[in-house]
């Protein structure tokens, strides 16, 4: 695509996070909510595994992005975060997530926006607004993208996306499918906008 990839590291400790001051870009969701399909389709290729069991991923796995060419420079840094909520939703979003995550999320400087993924077939859950409201306390950059609109007819699309801006309270939402490709291109823009690069 217009970003070659590589698997940078898997971080369980704070210790373990990029020293570099590359922007990144954190993706964020329940456990079977596409994250990892929404990865791959935005690269081009396989850089993330999709698993049959939801859940799997327990560290931070970085991805960097860089210009075919350009011999090791970064110009991004995707951070695939552990999904939340697959099997017992508690009452804090935070408490089912390893200790290193809250730390990334509220201090980590080159963290320059949160992809929350949100299933577009389904209502809004409790866990979504939890970790919205999080962000907003947090004071975090943050898009949220609705995923596996391929499985809706066009006024099914219209009629969920107003919905789950209502239910999440926001003004945006991204509808996106990664098997088609419908929503791609207006998530690199956001994602472009937000670490200040031009389009590659």
């Amino acid at each position: 695509m217009r970003y070659q990839t590589q698997f940078l590291l898997s971080a369980m400790d704070a210790a373990q996070f990029p020293t570099s001051t590359t922007p990144e870009i954190a993706f964020l969701g329940r456990s079977n909510v596409g994250k990892s399909s929404l990865l791959n389709a935005l690269v081009g290729e396989k850089a993330a595994k999709v698993s049959s069991t939801p859940g799997r991923t327990r560290a931070i796995n970085f991805f960097a992005l860089g210009e075919e060419g350009s011999a090791g420079r970064h110009k991004l840094v995707f951070a695939d975060l552990p999904g939340y909520g697959y099997a017992k939703i508690s009452k804090s979003i935070s408490a089912g997530w390893p200790a290193f995550i809250e730390p990334y999320l509220a201090l980590r400087e080159q963290l320059k926006l949160c992809i929350c993924l949100v299933d577009s077939n389904i209502p809004a859950q409790e866990s979504d607004l939890q970790l919205i409201e999080w962000l907003r306390h947090a004071g975090r950059n943050f898009a949220v993208v609705g995923t596996k609109v391929d499985k809706q007819s066009g006024n099914e699309r219209t009629r969920n996306l107003a919905t789950l801006k209502r239910a999440l309270g926001i003004d945006e939402l991204i509808f996106l499918s990664s098997k088609t490709g419908y929503g791609l291109k207006d998530l690199w823009k956001r994602i472009e906008d937000a670490a200040e690069i031009g389009v590659a």
